[in-house]
């Protein structure tokens, strides 16, 4: 009987796969690549050592030849691959239908060198009838598509391995450079130049309280005030960006807080009546299917995922047979795919949430390519996440793909749009409303929003029923100030919108990019923004001044063009590699020729400008220098310092410091060695006992916790730290020790290998033995996949304190939980007949009762550092509202906003 050798990356795709073929096909996973450039010295065969181009890995000189090596862990794989093929008569290659999937079975075959037949198999889901058509559908492996791949590698390896030895020997050591990373990177740094530049500007106005006569439920709306005796009022658009000032040429009323006071004491003695009624139909057209790109976008605004762990749900999706290939730039959706997602909308919503036609949408993006479909649900049913079995990251984002995919053949929605404008005395002021006549597309997906329906109720924004003339009260009015904003940083789905929107790399790379601009230290994430550190300020500036085209977007989109050319047969990929590489124009000219004229000391310094010392990049990392009384003073720079929010203050503190030393907070009690808080090149930090220059053993550190202000850390609070990580006690089945810490990720509990992150409000200070277990039991059960659900037995309704009380199952069985706070669901009683007033008991009784005993634990504390460690803070709004009371005004120092409403004279109580 005949035999075929079928081969896909990973054990999964051939476990999928596999079920759909015949008997006589034996699948295996290559486990991706099989071979690359060397990844390092050690790695170059012996006999291509004493080559000067051996480093590199690729022969420029012999027509760009690499020099591919087949890794250490990859050989026993490839003698196993080779083995199974001595008993196949034909091997099939399939994997992935993109060019990297094209690239891994062209190097399959150049390694296993077959004698039998090869035949290359394309498929874009993991379906039985999908399968079939790819096995009656083989072709030849497309050599178009692999010189396009070993370009991009052939280039990233050029740019990297020329240009980053020279920021080594001009910078700083381990820095590197990248032919979309750099492009990434810079576009990070002009942001937060931009930042950095910003100047605020300051504005005044009002706003109103009104209602339509007689007062009750709906009949009370909001109105801003747009002009004042026909001027209208300046807004945070008429503000040059660069001076804080009214731009020039925009002829507008600046209110001051005196002037915008005066104002409404001014307008709450006069009638207020409506001026004019605007009414508009508009509608709304759904999004069109996911790509790769706005997958990575919606999946961190709406389920707060990393492009990377997008990519990771989706790839085990995809090889379960859940959806389609992921990485795609194409919004099409096959002729199946349509029918499916119109007969479910039938089924779900009626045939009056149908678009009157099937849609079918065209693919904008710059230099789109991969034209196979959109990602949806694969196959024909276009089956709801409930239906599967799935659960956690992975539910929720088949859950995001379902319903795009099917919001993307509904009806448009319809909306009415109301503007109101109401005059009193010579102001005007506008309200604007907004009232759903038909959801269409909403009942299934909003952009940005979980929930639709929810989402729904947030669209409607309706006005009461106005007509001209009409008499309004005016119920409040309060005098606002505002501070504009600087342009916000990009996030990481802002980031891969800008990249994919300029033509820079590939969807499908941006997630291998975001990651790695954060591992070479160049990026570091503050709460969901994007902040490039001193040393990418650093690497871009000298990139910009001598290799410009490295870092110039359209040449670098243009880069991509012609890959996308080599992939089509247009341009000779050879032809390409010479011309970016040799001669006189070439990369590696340019980097000898212009290295000479790089000065090391003008490069390892960052120009901020409008500060009292300069910022310098070291061999450990940047930081301060200045001159005072004839000497050079250097201290070094927090790394999670943003380069836009250093000011002088914040230089002349940190200098301070170094001039200071470390601080003594008390003296242990145990070992009597004093206890101090110190600033290293990582942030605040707290030691037990002086550095002892006679002995290599270092002293016991600990890092304050992320958001612990080194100010209001006490002596309780530093020993609870330099205790970690602690033991929190026994595991009541084995018996082992649970513990907690803080490692490379954060915060953490540990039991027998396996580890739970903690996030606030559980703190690693003072976190107690059963909610450790019940944080290690939900990871446990969900098999190491984050996201994992508690299965709610019973909502027993609100505790008298606030909150919610549910019954849930629990790893050891049924349990009540309100407010963190868990008990046990007694052997006798049914979890499903447990009522409110048992739960409020055993709930109490659990708060009364004594806390589980802790070996070794640190004394439980409550500093407002360790209440506020790892707390994420809500990023900032566009703009500070700063409100003022007629009668008294609270200043508070932490906050930009204070409001108070006074009644009008008119109003009704």
């Amino acid at each position: 009987m005949s035999k075929k050798l079928v081969i896909v990356e990973s054990p999964t795709k051939a476990k999928t796969i596999s079920k759909f073929l015949p008997r006589d096909y034996q699948v295996k996973a290559s486990m991706g690549h099989v071979r690359d450039l060397p990844a390092s010295a050690a790695e170059i065969p012996e006999k291509h050592k004493g080559e000067a181009w051996s480093r590199l890995g690729v022969n420029v000189e012999a027509d760009f030849d690499p020099l591919y090596v087949i890794p250490d862990k990859k050989r026993k794989l490839i003698a196993e691959l080779k083995s199974a093929l001595k008993d196949a008569d034909e091997l099939i290659l399939a994997t992935d239908e993109d060019r990297e999937g094209e690239s891994i079975g062209w190097h399959l075959r150049e390694v296993l060198k077959p004698k039998q037949p090869v035949r290359r198999m394309v498929f874009h889901e993991i379906t039985r009838e999908a399968i079939e058509q790819a096995l009656r559908e083989t072709r030849d492996i497309d050599l178009d598509l692999v010189h396009a791949q070993e370009t991009r590698r052939i280039l990233d390896r050029l740019v990297g391995y020329t240009v980053s030895p020279l920021l080594w020997r001009k910078i700083a050591p381990k820095l590197s450079a990248g032919r979309v990373q750099s492009v990434a990177v810079r576009l990070l740094v002009l942001r937060e130049r931009e930042r950095r530049a910003f100047v605020t500007g300051q504005y005044w106005d009002l706003k109103a309280l009104l209602n339509k006569r007689p007062d009750q439920p709906g009949h009370r709306f909001e109105a801003t005030l747009v002009s004042v005796d026909g001027k209208r009022v300046a807004s945070g658009r008429d503000f040059d960006e660069h001076t804080g000032q009214i731009a020039a040429g925009k002829d507008v009323l600046l209110l001051n807080q005196q002037e915008a006071e005066t104002l409404r004491q001014r307008l709450l003695q006069s009638q207020w009546r409506v001026a004019e009624v605007e009414e508009k139909d508009a509608t709304r057209s759904p999004y069109a299917p996911f790509t790769t790109s706005t997958l990575q976008q919606e999946a961190n605004r709406k389920l707060g995922m990393s492009a990377r762990e997008t990519m990771r749900v989706a790839q085990h999706l995809y090889e379960n047979g859940y959806i389609t290939y992921m990485r795609t730039d194409s919004v099409n959706l096959s002729e199946e795919a349509i029918t499916a997602a119109r007969r479910r909308i039938r089924e779900m919503y009626g045939e009056e949430y149908l678009s009157p036609s099937p849609r079918r949408y065209q693919t904008k993006t710059a230099n789109a390519q991969e034209a196979h479909e959109a990602i949806r649900p694969a196959g024909d049913q276009m089956i709801p996440a409930d239906s599967l079995p799935l659960d956690g990251r992975e539910r929720a984002l088949y859950d995001l793909i379902w319903k795009r995919t099917v919001a993307s053949q509904m009806a448009n929605a319809r909306l009415k749009l109301r503007t109101v404008t109401v005059s009193v005395a010579d102001a005007v002021f506008r309200a604007s409303g907004r009232t759903i006549l038909f959801p269409g597309f909403f009942r299934a997906y909003v952009e940005g929003s979980d929930d639709p329906d929810a989402a729904l109720e947030s669209q409607e924004q309706p006005l009461p029923a106005l007509a001209v003339g009409e008499e309004v009260d005016c119920r409040e009015l309060a005098a606002v100030g505002h501070e504009t904003q600087p342009p916000a940083r990009y996030t990481e789905a802002t980031l891969v919108k800008a990249l994919e929107a300029e033509g820079i790399g590939r969807p499908s790379t941006y997630a291998t990019i975001i990651d790695t601009i954060q591992q070479r230290g160049y990026v570091f994430k503050q709460r969901k923004e994007l902040v490039p550190t001193f040393t990418a300020f650093a690497v871009t500036e000298l990139l910009e001044k001598h290799f410009e085209d490295l870092v110039d977007l359209k040449f670098t989109a243009n880069m991509e063009q012609r890959l996308d050319d080599i992939s089509t047969g247009v341009t000779n990929y050879l032809a390409y590699l010479r011309e970016f590489y040799l001669g006189e124009g070439g990369l590696e000219n340019q980097v000898k020729s212009r290295e000479v004229a790089i000065d090391p000391r003008l490069a390892s310094a960052v120009a901020l400008g409008n500060l009292n010392a300069e910022v310098r990049i070291g061999q450990y990392g940047p930081y301060l220098a200045r001159e005072e009384n004839g000497d050079r003073r250097t201290t070094n720079l927090p790394p999670t310092l943003p380069p836009a929010d250093l000011t002088d203050e914040m230089a002349d503190a940190l200098f301070s410091k170094k001039i200071d030393g470390p601080q003594v907070i008390g003296n242990d009690p145990e070992s009597e060695l004093p206890v101090l808080l110190k600033v290293g090149p990582y942030g605040p930090y707290v030691q037990l006992g002086e550095d002892d220059p006679n002995t290599k053993a270092k002293p016991k550190r600990a890092s304050l916790l992320k958001g612990m202000a080194p100010d209001e850390l006490t002596m309780e609070t530093a020993l609870a730290l330099l205790s970690l990580p602690r033991t929190v006690g026994e595991h009541p089945e084995t018996g082992k020790p649970v513990q907690a810490g803080v490692g490379r990720f954060g915060p953490f509990v540990v039991h027998d290998g396996v580890y739970a992150n903690l996030r606030p409000p559980d703190s690693v200070l003072d976190i107690e033995l059963d909610r450790a277990l019940e944080l290690l039991a939900a990871k446990a059960s969900a098999a190491g996949r984050r996201g994992a659900s508690k299965v709610v037995i019973k909502e027993l309704g609100d505790h008298p304190d606030g909150g919610a009380i549910q019954v849930l199952e629990g790893r050891y069985g049924p349990y009540v939980s309100w407010n963190k706070v868990n008990a046990t669901v007694p052997k006798d009683t049914q979890p499903a007949d447990v009522t409110l007033p048992q739960a409020l008991a055993w709930l109490a009784e659990k708060q009364g009762a004594p806390k589980t005993t802790r070996k070794g634990s640190a004394k439980k504390t409550k500093t407002a550092g360790a209440k506020t460690a790892g707390t994420a803070k809500k990023p900032a709004a566009k703009s500070t509202k700063t409100t003022k009371s007629a009668a008294t005004t609270k200043k508070a120092a932490t906050s930009k906003k204070t409001s108070a409403k006074t009644s009008a004279p008119n109003a009704k109580p």
